[in-house]
């Protein structure tokens, strides 16, 4: 259905570096920077037929989080979904809500974390067993 997601960052260094290292967890490589016709910075994580990019508005506002919006990513193992979390949080990202681990629901149990990356973002790392 998505075609990709993209977040604002005010630091796009520093959001660089965050989404490095987090989104290597999932065996994405680094991102590739790029400057668009407008002349703002932008860098593109493509993996696993996904795209998810950061960029510096077009506008020249600032860049905001959304509130009550959260990008999930899918994670293979409750391991992973736990290293997701300790990677983000050990580059800048927040730990959020209750601490990672099972969450027990209508459609069964989920591993989950919630972090905020540098920005505010919301990112969810979810393992849903098969």
């Amino acid at each position: 259905m998505f075609s990709h997601v993209m977040v604002g960052t005010n630091d796009i260094d520093r959001a660089k570096r965050f989404y490095d290292a987090v989104l290597g967890v999932l065996g994405a490589p680094a991102g590739v920077r790029n400057t668009a016709a407008s002349g703002h910075e932008r860098v593109f994580y493509r993996h696993g037929g996904g795209t998810f990019g950061v960029s510096q508005p077009i506008n020249g506002e600032p860049a905001t989080c959304a509130n009550g919006g959260t990008i999930g990513f899918r994670c293979e193992s409750p391991e992973q979904v736990q290293r997701f979390h300790d990677v983000a949080v050990a580059h800048g990202g927040t730990s959020i809500e209750a601490p990672p681990g099972p969450r027990h629901g209508p459609s069964g149990t989920l591993y989950l974390a919630y972090v905020r990356d540098p920005d505010g973002n919301k990112l969810c790392a979810l393992h849903r067993p098969a």
